[in-house]
């Protein structure tokens, strides 16, 4: 579960922040995350329980926004959601089109005190 790893380096970024900032408390932590990043948003909550004891972050909360896949085809310029995992454009069928969302994963917000 390489979820755990990622936790581990979000969380370090996040209590950085937050002594940073002078808090002594992480109440919530909101994250990003792309339906194309290869992240499970189950494993990352199983991760987050697990790195956050014993930490400023031990009582905070995750959550996980997660931002849909969209793609663009360079041939008739079209922006499409694709419905399986080749990313065909559905208007002309060109076969390799640019993903320009849903690879996020960001620590997109974080509440202290």
């Amino acid at each position: 579960m390489h979820e755990v790893g990622m936790m581990q380096n979000v969380l370090a970024t996040a209590v950085e922040r937050a002594k940073h900032e002078g808090a002594s408390h992480i109440r919530l932590l909101q994250m990003r995350v792309g339906e194309a990043s290869g992240v499970v948003p189950e494993s990352l909550q199983l991760a987050f329980d697990v790195v956050k004891k014993e930490t400023i972050a031990e009582d905070a909360k995750l959550q996980v926004e997660s931002v849909p896949i969209v793609c663009y085809c360079p041939n008739c310029t079209t922006e499409f959601h694709p419905t399986d995992l080749l990313y065909e454009c559905p208007e002309c069928h060109h076969p390799y089109c640019e993903v320009r969302q849903g690879k996020e994963f960001e620590l997109a917000f974080l509440e202290v005190s």
